[in-house]
């Protein structure tokens, strides 16, 4: 164990030094990931009027892989782990609102500290009488540790850190314990096609990369699942490109794709049958439409046949007024039958949305 321990204590401390030090901005990177935070979907307008009010130079240093934006966020508590620049974490607290809060985790001091910086810019940016954001440096694995309480949180949010973490079973479980009844974990991450061979993770630039620790997508779905999650929800997907010669020899025939994903803490009884579902048109930026994954999309006043767990997630968490639910006729096993899962696989939603990002210039080799 203490082996085990050492080696993950190892791989915090590279990453803390790519990103505290060795990287300056986003381009520095040697992959696409930051490209892939296009959007499959135009996105909101709030969110992109959220994004254009951040600092300069709080995106500058922005490392993520996607838009980890889900809907609905007024008055949550929110929680991103690696908060990094704090970018994502002043988008969120502009979508919050004065009555929601967001705290930004990051075990990196020279990010945490360059994120405190523009606390009062953005309070002042957004007309808020007191700022409602806070930023702590603390281990995703250890989220009690951090001051993180257990059933505190609405919304745990991350934009690819995940794969940075040798101990993800730790990350999953934590962020379930901190949320609350319906509460939801909403993130971006790299994913590998296969399962990464132990040489990769043992490159300290492959870590940093993301590539060295990216999770096979399909270990996810059975990770999650022991923790107690629901299944994964896919919302969108982007092949990642590798732009330097040398790691992309070193990663063979491991090809990765960003992914986001979404899931939900469900309460111990949750519901087991099937039903149809009609949606209010009352999400606000979703009045006619609300693309809820890449399998489900719902439009105003039409029936949709769902099964036991799309239910439970639509009747717990906070989406649980905007749905009206009806009994359904049609047996469990006819609604969404997919046993392997495959409408889950960010590589084939990549492929279908036709999603893989162009390389840098100013990086390639």
């Amino acid at each position: 164990m203490s082996d085990i321990m050492a080696s993950c204590d190892d791989v915090r401390e590279n990453v803390k030094k790519y990103y505290g030090s060795r990287l300056e901005s986003s381009c520095d990177l040697q992959t696409s990931a930051t490209s892939c935070s296009k959007s499959c979907r135009p996105l909101p307008t709030s969110v992109k009027d959220a994004l254009s009010q951040v600092h300069p130079e709080v995106t500058k240093r922005f490392f993520g892989c996607g838009l980890p934006f889900p809907a609905k966020l007024e008055g949550c508590r929110v929680l991103d782990l690696g908060s990094g620049s704090g970018r994502d974490c002043y988008a969120f607290s502009k979508l919050v609102g004065p009555s929601g809060h967001v705290t930004g985790l990051d075990m990196t001091e020279e990010l945490i500290t360059a994120s405190r910086q523009y606390i009062e810019y953005h309070q002042k940016t957004f007309g808020y009488e007191k700022p409602n954001i806070t930023f702590v440096q603390g281990y995703m694995e250890k989220l009690s540790e951090a001051g993180i309480q257990s059933d505190s949180v609405d919304i745990v949010l991350s934009n690819c850190v995940i794969c940075l973490c040798p101990d993800k079973r730790a990350v999953l479980q934590q962020a379930y314990n901190v949320l609350k009844e319906g509460g939801e974990l909403y993130y971006s991450d790299m994913y590998a096609s296969k399962v990464v061979p132990d040489h990769m993770k043992e490159d300290p630039v492959l870590w940093g990369e993301g590539m060295g620790g990216s999770l096979f997508w399909q270990d996810l779905i059975s990770l999650v699942h022991s923790i107690g999650f629901s299944t994964p929800h896919l919302v969108s997907s982007s092949h990642i490109v590798i732009y330097n010669s040398e790691l992309k020899a070193k990663a063979g025939d491991v090809s990765y794709a960003s992914g986001t994903y979404r899931l939900f803490k469900l309460p111990k009884s949750p519901v087991v049958s099937g039903a149809t579902v009609i949606y209010k048109g009352t999400v606000a930026d979703f009045p006619d439409q609300l693309d809820f994954d890449s399998s489900h999309c719902f439009k105003k006043d039409v029936a949709v046949a769902v099964n036991g767990e799309m239910v439970s997630i639509l009747q717990s968490s906070r989406f649980s007024t905007d749905f009206k639910i009806q009994a359904s006729d049609q047996p469990e096993s006819d609604l969404e039958s997919t046993p392997k899962y495959c409408h889950l696989n960010p590589f084939l939603l990549a492929d279908k949305l036709g999603s893989s990002v162009k390389q840098c210039s100013k990086t390639s080799k």
